[in-house]
């Protein structure tokens, strides 16, 4: 497959690293508004020959949200017939017309066409990414690999946020197309996934494929698998989705998860961060904030995966929605404070930047990655694609609604009163994972499902 001698879980991690360009996409994609919409208002840097409302602007950089809506359900159908491979590169290419007329955009509308391009691809990558690895990979490394995904979205953030600023708005294009290129070519490389072969009847491939991955103990279960799989349609999947109880618990744990996860308000901050560090009256330049909160990001997405399996999925997600909920708490009072012109706020310009570094350490660490990576494990194999379409759908609509309104209600009713809702979700997902995450560590696709 890779032209050398390797051994299982070693191949895993290489095919996942070939994955994870797609999430470094994500992460430019995602970030890109934040220093390129001062580009867009100013008429020297911006493609456009006018300039843009606010309004405008603010949906330049939430149309990819509306893309990353209708992505996952235009892939899911095509990834049970043709494959998760193909999939893969279809949005990889769909990510690199995208950039390619972002680059030769001359008008708004070409600007929101692109933007909406990149989040069908970026939904699509989501979505695939979580199913693929959630297949390929052995037990004992599943939660590191899917947990891992949140670093390379977050490399992918710090990418543009230290190139952006520096670089013409066709410079921070080109960027995009590269990456977008290299993925391209890289998945060319990978293997589909046994699941794949099982629902096709292909047991020679899925024999090769499972000695491949180190796994070719579980070719039996596969095997015995398949005839039930064969026996599944588009429709019927659709109908085991809600009616099959483990389905239906698992589809309700992951979206109300996600959902609070998106509701956290962390992708407001990144698109408005320069409106923040304004309203704060922080004397360090928007940009360079962010890349200093971006390196903390990564930290706190480093440690995950060194203790996901020996600490468990639930533990991590309650201490990371803890300090989540604590740092909004703090940032909306101190914003509350600004508000009324406490002379206490004189003496501490400083404290946003420590406390959104807190923020996503914690956020990073657990909230970040454990909902994407629980979707890659929960659902029935059949309607594994599905259900995780359903679920990223959802919760890209409640991102688009959350993150489309922050502006607004930074202008209306005050940072404090938004800062205060985000500390409210966070606070809702700690206890919902008290209650109703179930631990999943250790545990095959075929356990959890027992135990839902």
């Amino acid at each position: 497959m890779f032209g050398i001698k390797i051994n299982g879980v070693k191949r895993q991690v290489i095919i996942s690293l070939c994955l994870y360009l797609g999430q470094i996409i994500n992460g430019y994609s995602g970030g890109w508004s934040g220093p390129c919409l001062p580009k867009l208002r100013d008429l020297d840097q911006s493609p456009l020959p006018y300039l843009l409302t606010e309004a405008q602007l603010s949906l330049v950089a939430t149309f990819i949200y509306l893309g990353a809506i209708v992505g996952p359900f235009i892939i899911t159908w095509l990834s049970n017939t043709r494959g998760r491979k193909p999939c893969l590169i279809v949005s990889g290419v769909i990510s690199l017309l995208a950039y390619v007329f972002m680059g030769i955009s001359v008008n708004l509308a070409m600007l929101y066409v692109s933007r909406f391009l990149l989040g069908v691809a970026g939904g699509a990558i989501s979505v695939i990414n979580l199913v693929y690895i959630g297949e390929i990979a052995s037990p004992k490394i599943r939660g590191i690999l899917l947990t891992v995904i949140c670093i390379f979205t977050t490399l992918g953030l710090m990418l543009v946020f230290a190139v952006g600023p520096y670089v013409s708005y066709h410079g921070t294009v080109y960027v995009g197309v590269a990456i977008s290129i290299v993925y391209i070519v890289c998945l060319f490389f990978i293997p589909e996934t046994p699941i794949f072969y099982a629902l096709q009847g292909r047991d020679d491939d899925l024999k090769k494929v499972l000695q491949d991955l180190g796994r070719l103990e579980e070719v039996d279960k596969m095997l015995k698998m398949k005839n039930d799989l064969n026996e599944t349609n588009t429709k019927k999947e659709w109908v085991e989705l809600f009616s099959l109880k483990s389905n239906r618990k698992a589809l309700y744990i992951v979206v109300t998860i996600n959902v609070l996860q998106h509701c956290s308000g962390v992708l407001a901050v990144m698109f408005f961060s320069a409106s923040i560090f304004e309203m704060a009256g922080s004397s360090i330049e928007s940009n360079i904030a962010m890349i200093i909160i971006i390196c903390f990001q990564i930290l706190g997405s480093i440690i995950t995966p060194f203790f996901i399996e020996s600490t468990g999925r639930r533990r991590i997600l309650l201490m990371s929605t803890a300090i989540c909920s604590f740092s909004m708490f703090t940032l909306g009072l101190y914003f509350y404070l600004d508000r009324i012109e406490s002379s206490v706020v004189n003496n501490i310009k400083w404290l946003p930047l420590v406390i959104l570094i807190v923020f996503y350490i914690g956020y990073d660490s657990g909230f970040g990655n454990i909902p994407n990576a629980i979707i890659g494990e929960m659902f029935t194999t059949n309607v594994r694609s599905k259900g995780s379409t359903v679920t990223l759908m959802t919760t890209y609509l409640c991102g688009f609604m959350v993150t489309t309104a922050f502006g607004a209600l930074l202008e209306i009713v005050g940072g404090h009163a938004a800062f205060w809702f985000f500390s409210f979700t966070c606070a809702c997902a700690f206890l919902f994972t008290v209650f109703f995450i179930p631990e999943t560590k250790g545990k095959t696709l075929l356990q959890i499902q027992e135990d839902l």
